[in-house]
């Protein structure tokens, strides 16, 4: 971890490859670009996206072009000998990699002489992989934080830089959490930098136990089932939202479910699916597996606006006790696609 006395500054600027692309890349790039010397940017490709599958370059690429930064982007890294040449051409003293999205190959690893950083939105060794924040939440952790790493070849294993925690607040969801471990990248990264450059850092190894990792998040996860608890339920809507979104199929087509509470004073005799009314605080109330109740509190029809479980329940005409759920409404999506 970096040494307890603040490091002085390099004599210069350090000269920086970023890499990066989504949202949560952005304030590091903001921040870097003012406090050293950013050579060139690297991102993904352009992606089809909205209702006009339209080509659209990532957030990085947004904020490299509103900087006046180089930006490059290529398909790949590995086995790209003209790419590899392009980075080594830029004489970077490091490179820093945070969301990137793309291998970077031990060919790519060893060309900048302080080697390449990487921010990663967990306490490694826990949450190594792709969906660090929304695993974390759903695993009901009472903290997270960003770790600086130096990179090598393994999927998040290299030695530690430096880190910091945050509390995971009870009903946070990814959206509020992402932003939090973005701004918190952002913070570490300068010192580090500035301790590399003057040599007064050292890596620690991340610790062989307690390692878990974050898989990528499928669709058939974000499909939601009431027979679940509902404090499970909650977790997963929190870690589901607002991206890539937590649904269930009901009689009244599907809803994207945004925020919801596990009302843990209240238990039920009733089937998992059943309406129970409108709460205190004008959600839906839903039973749940083992006698538990869910609050929806926020949620989106198909093709509709957001909108809180008392608005959704003004259109509805759901009678207390029946079951609200859609039989075989999954098989019938996915025949349809």
């Amino acid at each position: 971890m970096t040494d307890t006395k603040k490091p002085s500054r390099s004599p210069r600027k350090a000269r920086l490859v970023f890499m990066g692309s989504p949202d949560f890349s952005v304030p590091s790039l903001r921040v870097l670009n003012e406090a050293f010397e950013i050579c060139a940017v690297y991102t993904q490709p352009p992606r089809k996206a909205g209702r006009g599958l339209k080509l659209q370059p990532t957030a990085v690429a947004n904020c490299a072009s509103q900087l006046g930064l180089r930006c490059f982007s290529p398909v790949r890294l590995r086995g790209n000998a003209e790419e590899e040449a392009r980075l080594a051409s830029f004489e970077a003293d490091l490179f820093v990699v945070i969301a990137y999205g793309l291998i970077l190959p031990k060919t790519v690893l060893d060309i900048p002489p302080l080697g390449c950083i990487n921010g990663h939105a967990s306490l490694l060794p826990r949450w190594r992989g792709a969906a660090p924040i929304q695993r974390a939440i759903e695993a009901s952790d009472a903290q997270t934080g960003v770790t600086i790493m130096q990179m090598e070849e393994g999927l998040d294993t290299g030695p530690m830089l430096s880190d910091a925690a945050i509390n995971i607040n009870n009903g946070m969801n990814a959206g509020t959490l992402h932003d939090a471990l973005a701004a918190l990248t952002a913070e570490l990264m300068p010192p580090v930098i500035d301790a590399l450059m003057t040599g007064n850092i050292r890596a620690t190894p991340q610790p062989e136990m307690g390692v878990t990792y974050a898989t990528k998040i499928s669709n058939s996860e974000t499909q939601l089932g009431f027979a679940l608890p509902a404090s499970a339920l909650m977790r997963k809507i929190c870690a589901f939202s607002p991206y890539p979104g937590a649904s269930i199929e009901t009689k009244s087509g599907r809803l994207k479910l945004l925020s919801a509470e596990a009302l843990s004073d209240d238990v039920t005799d009733a089937a998992p699916g059943s309406y129970l009314g409108r709460s205190q605080a004008d959600g839906i109330k839903i039973a749940c597996g083992d006698n538990s109740v869910l609050q929806i509190t926020k949620l989106q029809p198909a093709g509709k606006k957001p909108m809180s479980g008392a608005a959704f329940l003004n259109g509805q005409n759901w009678q207390l006790g029946e079951n609200i759920t859609a039989a075989n409404a999954i098989k019938k999506t996915t025949r349809g696609v």
